[in-house]
């Protein structure tokens, strides 16, 4: 077994992205009638992408982006780091 602790980074770029579609995918699932953030826990425990509506193309766009780096990008927002 290795001894060292590996690092995973995400661009920062690449955060305003991630904010990005899951405001459109947040506001879809609204506009749906859906309750955003559980359907988005839901994507994210299962990656099962029909969580997310396809109302305005809100389930292509979270699929362009990997977990790891979804919830990457949350922890660092709820931490404020």
């Amino acid at each position: 077994m290795d001894d060292f602790t590996r690092k995973f980074n995400v661009a920062e770029d690449r955060d305003e992205q991630v904010r990005h579609v899951l405001s459109n995918v947040y506001d879809a699932l609204r506009e749906k009638g859906y309750d955003p953030v559980n359907q988005i826990v839901g994507y994210i425990l299962s990656e099962d992408p029909t969580y997310i509506t396809n109302h305005n193309g809100a389930r292509s766009l979270i699929c362009k982006i990997d977990r790891d780096e979804l919830l990457q990008v949350l922890v660092k927002h709820y931490l404020d780091i």
